[in-house]
C-alpha cells in the first residue's frame, strides 16, 4: 500500500504529470529536452525529476555531463497502468498538447542528427 501512496503522491503535481506525459512512449530523454519542452527553469524540472525518482517512476542515466531520464522500465504493472491511466488524461489538457509539440519541435532535429540544443550537440575539440 505504501509504495501505491508513493505513485499517487508523486503524480498530484501537474508539473510531474507533464513530465510523465513527456516520458511516457519514450525510451528516455535528455534533462535539456524535458527543460525545453516544459519551459520551465532547469531547477525546477530536476527537482520534480527527483520526486519522481524517489517514487521509482522514473531513472535516471549519465551520459557525459548530462543526465538522461526514462519512465522505470521495472514499474509493476499497476503502477505502470496507473501512469498510463494519468498521462491518457493528461493529453487533453492545453499546456501537455503545448509541451508535446515543443518536445517534437526539440527531437526532430536529434533524429537528423544534428541537436538543436547545445547540451545534446557533441563537444567541439579544443584547437
Amino acid at each position: 500500500m505504501m509504495q501505491l501512496a508513493r505513485v499517487m503522491r508523486a503524480l498530484a503535481d501537474p508539473t510531474r504529470v507533464r513530465i510523465a506525459v513527456l516520458l511516457h512512449g519514450r525510451r528516455e530523454l535528455c534533462v535539456c529536452e524535458i527543460v525545453e519542452a516544459l519551459g520551465l527553469p532547469q531547477y525546477k524540472v530536476s527537482r520534480h525529476l527527483r520526486e519522481l525518482r524517489a517514487a521509482g517512476l522514473v531513472y535516471a542515466s549519465r551520459q557525459g555531463r548530462w543526465m538522461h531520464y526514462g519512465l522505470n522500465p521495472r514499474l509493476p504493472e499497476r503502477d505502470r497502468a496507473m501512469v498510463t491511466a494519468v498521462c491518457a488524461c493528461a493529453r487533453a489538457e492545453r499546456a501537455v498538447r503545448g509541451d508535446l509539440r515543443r518536445l517534437g519541435k526539440c527531437l526532430r532535429p536529434r533524429e537528423g542528427n544534428t541537436p538543436r540544443i547545445a547540451c545534446c550537440a557533441p563537444r567541439k575539440e579544443r584547437s
